[in-house]
């Protein structure tokens, strides 16, 4: 008998050894999770989801960025390994969008003395997006469907003038003392700092990596340099690795860029809604420039100049700059395969 009452003061859940048993829906405030399947594999990705945002959202700052890149292995037996590549800058990085699963960043570059602000790139980033631009020739981007996307992030980059320049697909991994963002491979046309100079090369293979630390922020770039035919690929001639650090500061002065960006972050959505609404009606986009797109470049930051001044671009004059500057892709035999995470 004293055995029984042992074993039924330890067993508490069961109330009393003598009442009736009772089914797992009669104990509904201990196995509330037995009738909501699922509720906690969910719960893991909505967390999940939150540190993914979190990481791409402390991007946003006031930085002091190096820019580094360094050809490695050679490719090509006549090329020859061209000096690296290192600028610096000052930089901040403000939100212009956060609807959950869309996050925009615009990067504004700050001379050293303030006198000149510089709208930089953008970075888009969608949540298990259905589809994606890719550079598929030159001056041409065109929308390929996505083969994975679950837990997936795809990284959208513009050009200073929004123009697209690449995407990118891959998962957030996140450890104790940083985030790590890794994409999968994709293409992007020549970068500014090399177009000028060298036409021996018309695309980059690439992979990009983000990586949030205590500090800042990195940028990595795997580049492999090809020459391509459409979307054929000629031949490679060198591997190159990029590195920009972005390092958080104080003491800056980036009040310039904040008011450049208040008086023409108006003007530069209505950019942003040419590109968007002329890549969905040709699910692409083609440019009528030269390989700088300095012709488009130049008249919308005149334009932005101009709002900045407090003077008015009517949506007319908007529609024509891009009306001559842009199209719709050529058509082509229909692309081989999805894009996917490698």
């Amino acid at each position: 008998m004293r055995a029984f009452a042992v074993l039924c003061f330890s067993l508490p859940v069961l109330a009393a050894c003598a009442a009736p048993a009772r089914s797992l829906k009669d104990t509904a405030p201990l196995f509330a999770y037995v009738d909501q399947p699922g509720l906690l594999a969910r719960t893991a990705v909505r967390r999940e989801l939150e540190r993914d945002r979190q990481a791409i959202l402390s991007m946003a700052g006031e930085y002091e960025v190096d820019f580094r890149f360094e050809e490695t292995v050679v490719l090509q037996s006549a090329y020859q390994r061209q000096d690296a590549y290192r600028s610096a800058g000052y930089e901040t990085v403000v939100v212009v969008a956060d609807d959950g699963h869309f996050l925009s960043l615009q990067h504004l570059l700050v001379s050293k003395d303030g006198a000149h602000v510089t709208k930089h790139w953008r970075q888009d980033w969608h949540y298990m997006a259905d589809e994606r631009l890719e550079f598929s020739e030159v001056k041409t981007w065109r929308m390929r469907p996505l083969a994975q996307r679950q837990g997936v992030w795809t990284q959208c980059v513009y050009e200073v003038n929004d123009a697209p320049r690449y995407c990118g697909s891959g998962a957030w991994q996140h450890g104790a003392q940083a985030s790590t963002w890794t994409s999968d491979h994709s293409w992007r046309p020549l970068p500014r700092r090399e177009y000028t100079r060298r036409d021996d090369y018309n695309a980059l293979r690439v992979i990009n990596r983000h990586t949030i630390t205590a500090s800042g922020w990195t940028h990595e770039q795997d580049n492999t340099k090809l020459k391509r035919e459409g979307e054929a690929i000629d031949h490679a001639i060198a591997r190159e690795v990029g590195f920009n650090d972005y390092r958080r500061i104080d003491g800056f002065d980036f009040r310039p860029a904040y008011d450049y960006w208040a008086r023409t972050q108006d003007y530069w959505r209505r950019v942003r809604e040419q590109w968007q609404n002329r890549i969905a009606m040709g699910q692409g986009i083609a440019l009528n420039t030269a390989i700088s797109g300095m012709e488009l470049i130049v008249p919308l930051f005149q334009q932005a100049e101009q709002v900045r001044r407090g003077e008015e671009i009517s949506d007319a004059t908007l529609d024509a700059t891009f009306s001559r500057w842009t199209r719709q892709p050529r058509q082509t035999l229909a692309h081989t395969g999805n894009a996917q995470l490698d």
